[in-house]
């Protein structure tokens, strides 16, 4: 997957297909290949993060709607961005890719296709904006 990198904006980009398993090769084999979850240097993994998210002892507010908690962290590469319901989305630099690894308690998660369908499926694309959900 490839992060979608936006602020406040609603414009779409179309995510670039993953690369299929070599053509020819067994059905199990096909199976095992593309039920594993993406990896790589183009992989993208997020956390959703319910309580309020203190950096350096300061609070952290959306400056889109002014929320206090219900983030979602995105980690692509080194890079960790915070995403609020509302749409927006800031790179966070005060987090680091292993302050992420150290917050996921379950290194399973739902894979989708796209950034963009996994921010809709999880809430994050501006619906819910105004909304904690806990």
């Amino acid at each position: 997957m490839t992060l979608v990198l936006r602020t406040t904006d609603n414009h779409v980009e179309t995510a670039p297909v993953l690369p299929a398993a070599p053509t020819g090769s067994d059905p199990l084999l096909q199976l095992q290949y593309e039920t594993q979850p993406p990896s790589g240097p183009g992989a993208t993994r997020c956390l959703s993060h319910p309580p309020e998210l203190a950096l350096r002892g300061i609070p952290v507010l959306c400056s889109g709607c002014r929320a206090r908690r219900d983030w979602l962290l995105i980690n692509h590469g080194r890079n960790v961005w915070v995403r609020c319901r509302c749409g927006n989305q800031w790179l966070e630099p005060e987090i680091s890719r292993a302050d992420f690894d150290a917050m996921i308690a379950i290194p399973d998660g739902t894979t989708y296709p796209s950034v963009e369908q996994g921010l809709i499926a999880l809430g994050f694309d501006g619906a819910f904006a105004g909304t904690y959900l806990d």
